[in-house]
């Protein structure tokens, strides 16, 4: 039974994930304009059993990243309907007040989508992306799109630095194209799969290996106990299940879709909106005695921005510039750093490594796409490790006895005031039901708290997922936004309250000039990373969490 307390916090959570710099949907008074993002999926993905607790926290949490209802589409298709970024246009509205625009203001444009034929949509679910940049400057913020669900949105800016700033809007995907995204999630979450080899003395077989897996033959059974993660293969005939030896990508559908005309580069697939007018405004600094502008009642904080190069978080975090790598040993020295995730997680291990000379890399034999890597600053005592997530994980050839769960990994770390724990967990998971990633993240969460309350000391940071190239429809079913995007609303929902540490990808990448990129570039990595150290070693004398007043209130009534 769900005790009040427990309803409380949930809503809590709901009410919070509104809040998230994101797209927003403005709802019609009529209830049935918005689907909810279901997780309805073929029966044949076995996902881990919840409580009633975290029954009631998925629904909550799915109703918070609904995504505005799409239309069927006909067959044969017809795109004239379809949202084409060449017709469409976005307009910078004027200042609420009159004057100059000045730091502190809301600048708002709002964004017109018009069909292959010039006409004006009337619905919403389009994808879009929306930055506000100085390239000379070397300034970007991200902007909040808000969803007006009658083919209009409206993109949201905070006024951060002083000078130009320019607009720029991006159509990720017209909403024709999230109805077929949201099909092939449902219709086919095994479109990529997995291998595994078996071995018993001279024999050897290879079968398929999935959370999804269709009930065409047996299968055997490798959920993890602790944890309750699924994970299966098909068994290989005349052999026992313990003889697994070994996990790897198997590859991709390529009979996905014949919906090519919905994903088309340079057409309607990550293309820039034109401006109607200007596209960018001037920017005074701030008079004394006035008051923001709020330009919406629907808004959010960025998490940061950057101005000449520098990312600078908001929201009370002071992000240091850790230039040389005697600073970021100082910073380090004494620390044991525990590095979990996939191949983006493993750019911090190795911008370490590369950034710190005397940092030396121990050779454990492991495969680099999978760990475990281990670094060593004897001198320092610096210990850096990275290890990748189990199961999904699209590598090369690795013994399945490689493969390890983050929470399990999290409940083997002592912890305490001398620990960092990092991890990121995302980009594998874009193509199974969202279900799967809650409840993965769900597991996690639980390994934290456990971390958390036998070790308050030790320092979380969580990395989110970010934007990311395509070119091709496949690489839409695999990488596209939409997945990504609303699994990085999940992942801030699922970690709210916790005395975690956030470093936001998403905005981090969106924010910069330079190419979405699934690695993004050492510009941006070296941010990030200056975002980790500022949470490891903050400046003296700051309390760097509500954990930290907490017990600071506790010794002082006790004492």
């Amino acid at each position: 039974m769900i005790s009040a307390v427990s309803l409380l916090f949930h809503l809590f959570i709901q009410f919070e994930m509104k809040k998230i710099n994101t797209t927003y949907i403005i709802p019609y008074p009529r209830d049935a304009i918005v689907t909810q993002p279901v997780d309805i999926h073929h029966n044949f993905c076995k996902l881990k059993p919840l409580s009633s607790e975290e029954t009631l926290e998925e629904q909550l949490l799915l109703e918070s990243i609904a995504w505005p209802e799409t239309p069927s589409l006909p067959s044969p298709l017809f795109m004239n309907s379809s949202s084409d970024p060449a017709h469409s246009t976005f307009t910078i509205l004027p200042r609420k007040r009159e004057g100059q625009w000045q730091i502190g203001d809301k600048l708002e444009a709002l964004i017109k989508i018009h069909d292959l034929m010039g006409r004006p949509k009337k619905y919403g679910g389009d994808v879009l992306l929306a930055r506000l940049h100085n390239p000379t400057l070397g300034a970007g913020v991200a902007g909040q799109v808000v969803d007006h669900l009658n083919g209009s949105y409206s993109a949201l800016f905070s006024l951060l630095w002083e000078g130009s700033a320019e607009v720029e809007v991006t159509l990720v995907h017209p909403s024709e194209a999230v109805t077929e995204l949201r099909r092939v999630n449902i219709e086919e979450p095994d479109r990529i799969y997995f291998k595994s080899q078996f071995r018993s003395s001279l024999l050897t077989r290879t079968t398929t290996c999935n959370v999804c897996l269709r009930p065409t033959q047996p299968v055997c059974n490798y959920t993890d106990l602790r944890t309750g993660e699924p994970w299966f293969c098909y068994k290989p005939a005349n052999m026992s299940c313990d003889t697994r030896i070994s996990n790897y990508n198997g590859g991709y559908k390529t009979s996905l879709t014949t919906m090519e005309k919905l994903f088309q580069s340079s057409v309607n697939m990550k293309v820039s909106i034109p401006a109607s007018g200007p596209a960018n405004v001037t920017v005074f600094p701030k008079q004394k005695g006035q008051s923001e502008v709020n330009s919406s009642s629907v808004e959010s904080e960025p998490s940061g921005y950057y101005y000449q190069g520098v990312w600078r978080a908001l929201g009370g975090t002071t992000v240091h510039q850790f230039n040389t790598s005697s600073a970021i040993t100082q910073c380090l020295k004494g620390k044991q750093v525990y590095m979990y995730g996939d191949s983006t997680m493993r750019q911090w291990f190795e911008y370490l490594n590369a950034a710190l000379p005397d940092l030396k890399e121990f050779n454990l034999h492991s495969h680099k796409s999978i760990g475990p890597l281990m670094a060593l600053d004897y001198a320092n005592n610096i210990f850096v490790m990275f290890r990748a997530h189990g199961p999904p994980i699209r590598t090369v050839r690795v013994s399945s006895m490689e493969l390890h769960y983050i929470a399990n990994e999290l409940d083997n770390v002592v912890g305490g005031s001398n620990t960092v724990v990092v991890f990121g967990i995302w980009a594998h998971f874009d193509t199974f039901p969202i279900g799967f990633y809650i409840r993965r993240l769900m597991s996690i969460r639980s390994a934290v708290v456990r971390l958390l309350s036998r070790a308050p000391g030790t320092v979380v940071v969580i990395r989110t997922g970010n934007p990311k190239p395509y070119t091709t429809i496949l690489g839409a079913f695999v990488h596209s936004e939409w997945y990504t995007f609303q699994r990085v609303k999940a992942l801030k929902a699922i970690f709210k309250g916790l005395n975690v540490h956030l470093v936001d990808a998403w905005e981090m990448v969106l924010a910069h000039h330079l190419p979405h990129s699934m690695h993004p570039q050492p510009p941006v990595i070296k941010n990030m990373i200056n975002v980790l150290l500022s949470y490891i070693c903050p400046p003296k004398g700051v309390f760097t969490s509500l954990a930290d007043l907490l017990i600071l209130g506790l010794t002082a009534f006790s004492g």
